[in-house]
């Protein structure tokens, strides 16, 4: 399978996580504070490098592979390298840099649901959420057990790794996954012709 088709198929799978997280925050109220980064501030976020192959290629056909990927390899942080704090006092206040290729975890988190050890989905979101909405939160846990949709971490990723077992099951600090992400592109194409009808994206 091409990366371009690898890719394709990562995008669209988040196309339907989407729609899904869509409808259940329609049904559910819940929304996450604007301007919060809190989550994405937080350091030692695990990822795989397969959820960030759309944004590795999208450098690549920019021409920003190899450039981020020197910045990558000398980050002395851990928290994300696409978070971008409003300040360094307000951290916790800031936005994606890339939010159109934010990677799974990022989708999930807030929205998904994990199964605890008696089989019970529980909404995994954070304690702003949970404090603030308490109300919402605790009528979206009642109702995602009366078999309300939720969408569901082992789900999803159980269909990300089905695109590509290797780089979809592999579990890394996300700057890590981020890099090996790029690699992966750039090796690709190492020996390999630049991808046809697309030399002059935007």
């Amino acid at each position: 399978m091409t990366i371009e088709q690898k890719v394709q198929l990562v995008e669209t799978l988040f196309d339907r996580l989407e729609i899904e997280i869509s409808v259940f925050k329609s049904k559910t109220n819940l929304s996450c504070n604007a301007g919060c980064g809190k989550c994405c501030s937080t350091p030692n976020i695990d990822a795989s490098p397969l959820e960030f192959l759309p944004w590795a290629f999208h450098l690549f056909l920019n021409g920003k592979a190899e450039e981020t990927l020197e910045l990558l390899k000398n980050i002395s942080t851990k928290n994300c390298f696409l978070y971008r704090p409003l300040s360094v006092i307000e951290h916790q206040k800031g936005s994606c840099s890339n939010y159109r290729y934010r990677g799974l975890i990022c989708r999930l988190f807030g929205y998904g649901a994990t199964t605890d050890k008696f089989g019970k989905l529980r909404l995994a979101t954070c304690k702003i959420i949970k404090e603030e909405q308490n109300e919402n939160f605790s009528m979206a846990e009642k109702a995602i057990n009366n078999g309300v949709n939720v969408p569901i971490f082992t789900d999803y990723y159980m269909q990300l790794a089905q695109i590509d077992l290797r780089m979809g099951m592999i579990f890394l600090p996300i700057n890590e996954a981020l890099k090996i992400a790029i690699e992966e592109v750039l090796h690709y194409y190492a020996y390999r012709p630049f991808p046809g009808g697309l030399e002059h994206i935007a």
